[in-house]
């Protein structure tokens, strides 16, 4: 199968809306996301495979990606892997509902979010701009210093090192533990992470926030930090300093 013609702009001309490459080997999903996007006011280019996919974003980078886990090829999995070794470009991981360890594997990745399928083309767009509001802000602030314990969140790289040295998070890990800093005189509702990080409301269902807050846990262990996030049971989390 060719891959899918990418729209050439008149020479001259500066596009200034964000271009999406989205992944997924069946036909009508990509009718779907390339429908919902470009009525969102994005550039979309859809592609069967993620190989496919890949080859583009080596040629020619995008602002965001979508990523089917089945496809032919290469799968997605491996694709988000190896876009993460040359990008930080923000991820979002399209999964079946039964498939827990996918989303899971996804997010461990390198994906900054995950969609089960099926899923409303509504709540795509809206996970997407929440992400791409996020790398804004983050861009605006790259002044900021925020610190507590041994760790520090650094504006100007975009992440948080530990003893000054980075702990390796991706962007939503990044947006998390950040508000989580700013927020560490108390604890935050689970609610309130899954609005600001994400934003999406309460009622939809997803385990997002608890995967995030597992793989920032991982990797505060991994790096030594002496700080830890501490669930508050049925009411969210709270960043604390062990001993």
């Amino acid at each position: 199968m060719a891959p899918p013609a990418v729209s050439v702009r008149p020479k001259g001309v500066r596009n200034t809306k964000k271009l999406i490459y989205a992944a997924d080997d069946e036909e009508n999903i990509r009718v779907l996301l390339k429908t919902y996007l470009e009525q969102a006011g994005f550039d979309v280019c859809v592609f069967p495979t993620g190989d496919l996919l890949l080859a583009e974003f080596q040629r020619r980078r995008c602002d965001f990606v979508v990523l089917d886990i089945m496809m032919p090829g290469t799968d997605g999995l491996e694709i988000c892997r190896q876009i993460r070794e040359i990008s930080k470009v923000p991820i979002i991981i399209l999964t079946a509902k039964e498939s827990e360890v996918d989303y899971v594997m996804g997010l461990t990745l390198g994906g900054d979010d995950y969609i089960i399928k099926p899923f409303r083309p509504s709540i795509l767009v809206m996970r997407i701009k929440a992400l791409m509001r996020r790398m804004e802000m983050e861009h605006d602030d790259m002044d900021e210093m925020i610190g507590f314990g041994d760790i520090t969140y650094s504006g100007n790289e975009h992440a948080v090192l530990c003893r000054g040295k980075s702990i390796g998070l991706t962007i939503t890990e990044v947006a998390l533990l950040r508000y989580m800093m700013k927020n560490a005189s108390r604890a935050v509702p689970r609610d309130e992470l899954l609005n600001e990080i994400w934003g999406i409301s309460a009622d939809v269902e997803t385990r997002v926030t608890d995967e995030t807050i597992r793989r920032i846990r991982k990797k505060l262990k991994i790096a030594g930090c002496t700080v830890a996030i501490n669930a508050v049971w049925g009411y969210g989390y709270r960043l604390e300093q062990c001993p």
